[in-house]
């Protein structure tokens, strides 16, 4: 028989929600604890990017049969749209024809979660102020300040996903042989907003991501149901073009009329989004161990934050919560075993994703405009199509399948060599799709 736990859940965001769902239908009492006002009764705050799910993110939902209730809160995503400066669109397909990402609100998508976990039977404990754990009794300290006094919270478990500045992690790096790395990148990021037409529909294709490629800086935007867009601009804090410049009304709109001239119909707003809007900052945090006997575990952001150019943060979070799923099926009520085995697990491939997604930014913000980069990607698909057991592009690896973060890794860098040498061949933009080139990647590949 399993043992039924008191356990707690530091985070109402979109990881801990779920997790605390997955833990109450195993039978366990689950209190959940955030230092915010409930996520459903507020305004959200103009600093999101809109979330991505793919396969990843659906199966953690599939098995608890919540996918179908989310589908309808998203769009499907088939390819991205390049804008071009010239105000050309160029059309880039992510996988095959039927396959597509689902772009979600992640306000409309968190609220959501709380509404399902607490109709699970969850209970929820919103401006609640954790400011530190005793990890050997897996003990909350609870109050209005940081130092002020603190009343205790007694659990059998706790589980920290309460993001990349977690309170519960801040108390694990207090310990010997912990180790942990925080990286903020030089771009930060702002969110701005393209509204729907006035009949409620979108003013530009709601079934593709939109870039706005500039090399370094670029703009993106995601439809949401409502038939609006949610637009973020990432660009450098400081230097030549960079939110520090972008200081007055006439220097924006002559940015964007230089840059992204084909906005300006579609969003009106700019001026006053630009300015009333964070900039917010771009992190990479990475940890071990992610826990502590059988008494506590990171999971999400607070082990693993990455930045967004993948679309895996939440993706890989929801993941995790597939992996320690499965150990709890295997290991029952031994809960140490549990945790050692999901970070096990989760770590080499935790560390691939965060890989993975910062190279990413360097093709959607140049790469995507490059001509040398469409014809790898032409070629690449044209060989797919034809075998496919020999070559899974490395988004389809990322994005459509389960296959660990690091393999998918190990093999899109092999891909990319062979690619390489298939560019650098004579004349190579009039004979790709010849048998010669066909058989050189297979000799590639066979090396």
């Amino acid at each position: 028989m399993k043992e039924q736990k008191k356990i707690a859940v530091v985070g109402a965001g979109l990881v801990g929600t779920l997790l605390a769902i997955y833990l109450k239908r195993a039978g366990h009492t689950v209190h959940v604890f955030d230092r915010s006002k409930d996520i459903r009764t507020v305004e959200f705050s103009g600093r999101s990017i809109n979330l991505v799910m793919s396969d990843r993110g659906w199966k953690a939902l599939e098995k608890l049969g919540l996918d179908a209730e989310i589908k309808k809160i998203g769009i499907p995503v088939y390819k991205r749209a390049i804008h071009l400066e010239d105000s050309s669109l160029n059309f880039q397909n992510y996988g095959k024809e039927d396959q597509a990402i689902f772009s979600l609100s992640r306000g409309i998508l968190n609220r959501k979660m709380v509404d399902l976990a607490e109709a699970e039977g969850v209970q929820f404990f919103f401006e609640s102020k954790i400011w530190d754990i005793t990890l050997s009794t897996a003990t909350l300290h609870e109050g209005l300040t940081e130092r002020g006094e603190w009343h205790d919270l007694d659990y059998d478990i706790v589980f920290g996903a309460d993001g990349a500045f977690s309170r519960i992690r801040h108390r694990m790096q207090r310990q010997s042989m912990f180790n942990y790395s925080q990286e903020f990148l030089k771009l930060g990021y702002k969110e701005l907003h393209i509204p729907a037409n006035p009949d409620g529909s979108h003013k530009i294709d709601p079934n593709s991501l939109h870039i706005w490629p500039r090399g370094e800086f670029m703009l993106m935007a995601l439809a949401n149901t409502n038939g609006s867009f949610t637009c973020t601009l990432f660009m450098p804090h400081e230097g030549e073009n960079s939110f520090e410049q972008l200081k007055d009304k006439a220097t924006l709109e002559a940015f964007f009329a230089k840059y992204f001239p084909d906005t300006k119909e579609v969003i009106p707003n700019l001026v006053e989004d630009f300015f009333k809007n964070p900039t917010s900052y771009l992190v990479t945090m990475k940890c071990y161990p992610w826990t502590y006997k059988d008494k506590v575990a990171l999971i999400g952001d607070a082990c693993h934050a990455i930045v967004p150019f993948y679309g895996h943060g939440m993706n890989a979070g929801f993941e995790d919560i597939t992996i320690l799923a499965e150990m709890m099926e295997k290991y029952g009520n031994d809960w140490e075993t549990v945790f050692e085995q999901y970070q096990l697990s989760r770590k080499p491939n935790a560390d691939a994703i965060a890989e993975l997604s910062y190279r990413n930014f360097m093709e959607m913000s140049s790469k995507t405009a490059d001509d040398k980069f469409h014809l790898q990607k032409k070629i690449e698909k044209w060989f797919s199509e034809k075998h496919p057991d020999k070559w899974v592009p490395l988004y389809s690896r990322v994005t459509f399948s389960h296959q660990p973060y690091a393999e998918a890794l190990a093999e899109g860098e092999k891909q990319n060599a062979i690619m390489q040498e298939i560019l650098s061949i004579d004349k190579i933009e009039e004979i790709w799709e010849t048998e010669p080139i066909e058989h050189r990647i297979l000799d590639l590949l066979a090396k």
